[in-house]
């Protein structure tokens, strides 16, 4: 139970931030020109996250290695955007990339439980 709730959690909201890249919301353009990620990287950095969510699907519909592997990405994909917070010293914002990073080492801990 614990882990279908935490892996639904990181589907949608790994989901719902590749939508925003995709859409260009002003807030996802904004944070990304902070930490220098240039607006051509956005809609390849968005599949990656939409990947990623699909993949964390997969694992929870008995793909396990898929899921395992998907929750991986998402793990080291977020431990790169904390790491260009740090970086540029943008630290006002953190909160959204570390708590999507919580979200993937959650996934991850309990796919491998």
């Amino acid at each position: 139970m614990g882990y279908a709730a935490v892996t639904v959690a990181a589907i949608v909201a790994n989901a719902g931030i590749a939508v925003a890249d995709l859409a260009k919301a002003e807030f996802v353009l904004a944070s990304s020109a902070e930490v220098g990620v240039p607006r051509t990287w956005i809609p390849w950095l968005a599949v990656l996250k939409a990947a990623g969510a699909a993949g964390l699907l997969l694992g929870l519909l008995g793909v396990r290695l898929i899921g395992v592997a998907a929750a991986v990405g998402l793990v080291l994909f977020f431990v790169g955007a904390v790491g260009a917070h740090v970086r540029k010293r943008v630290f006002h914002n953190i909160a959204f990339s570390v708590g999507y990073l919580g979200l993937a080492v959650a996934a991850l801990a309990a796919a491998l439980i």
